[in-house]
């Protein structure tokens, strides 16, 4: 199968490029600079134009491009490139996609925020949009995805652990030094997923020809205290310090922390598994174990 992907670089992207690659899958990279081999290929979101031949000669396509959700401090410029990268990337891509062409698959990416905090109650993809910053440019982003002639399936990723970033990476050096803690009492729930179980989730909804939205996430949520102890546990270092939230709130914005530090979201993956998806990391305990093994 050849593959076009959007956001190759980023962490799930290169992840996800080097797996189907090992898998015999042929991958063309879309980048915004000019190509520098044969497996990359120039997109224009500005222009809504992706170079020649554009999609035409790919099965699949798969979209990671956005600016990060905590790339800066929330200013109106960077909430603005937050939702303008992801819709602009979005529309090139479903243009190009003509409805009888070669490409039958689109797989777009999509996130957990959608649901704004659930606080403790547990929703799956029947749940309705939440509200907030962050809801609102999911909708957005999956509104533009579902408007492609082809069938498209939403990955709504969670929180993504791998000690090379995602949710753990800023954390890490803390935690080493034993300076890591909970954030406040620890009660809010934290829905996460593997790296390894991410891509591999990526790859399923590749091959599937199921449509609308997957939640990416382990089948148990868990509070911010029990992913904290996990991460102690993990690197024999102590917790005992709390997470210094009025740091945070200096460095990324209130709104910043309101809506992903301190924000409860309690999400299932029903649909992944009634589709017969197998997670090779369940528990938080021994993930974290064996992610920070080395």
């Amino acid at each position: 199968m050849r593959v076009a992907i959007t956001g190759s670089t980023g962490l799930i992207g290169s992840a996800l490029v080097q797996a189907l690659r090992w898998g015999g899958d042929d991958v063309l990279r879309l980048v915004r600079h000019e190509p520098r081999g044969t497996d990359e290929r120039q997109i224009l979101p500005d222009q809504r134009r992706i170079a020649g031949p554009g999609l035409a000669d790919v099965d699949a396509v798969v979209n990671l491009a956005g600016t990060a959700i905590a790339g800066g401090r929330w200013t109106e410029d960077h909430k603005r490139s937050i939702l303008e990268s992801r819709i602009a990337v979005t529309e090139t891509l479903v243009a190009a996609l003509p409805a009888d062409g070669r490409c039958q698959r689109f797989v777009s990416g999509s996130a957990i925020g959608y649901y704004g905090p659930t606080g403790d109650h547990a929703v799956d993809e029947s749940a309705p949009a939440g509200h907030g910053f962050l809801a609102g440019v999911v909708v957005a982003w999956e509104e533009a995805a579902s408007a492609a002639p082809v069938p498209t399936a939403f990955a709504r990723t969670g929180h993504v652990m791998t000690p090379r970033g995602g949710y753990i990476g800023p954390l890490l050096l803390a935690f080493k030094l034993g300076l890591g803690g909970q954030v406040r009492d620890g009660r809010h729930w934290v829905s996460w997923i593997s790296l390894d179980d991410e891509i591999a989730a990526l790859r399923w909804l590749l091959a599937s020809e199921e449509t609308g939205p997957f939640n990416l996430t382990a089948p148990h949520p868990v509070t911010n205290a029990r992913w904290t102890r996990a991460m102690g546990a993990a690197l024999h270092r102590p917790t005992v310090l709390p997470f210094p939230v009025p740091v945070a709130t200096a460095l990324y914005g209130k709104e910043f922390v309101e809506q992903v530090v301190l924000s409860s979201q309690w999400v299932l993956p029903n649909r992944l598994e009634e589709s017969g998806f197998e997670f090779g990391d369940t528990q938080i305990e021994p993930a974290l174990a064996r992610l920070l093994r080395s």
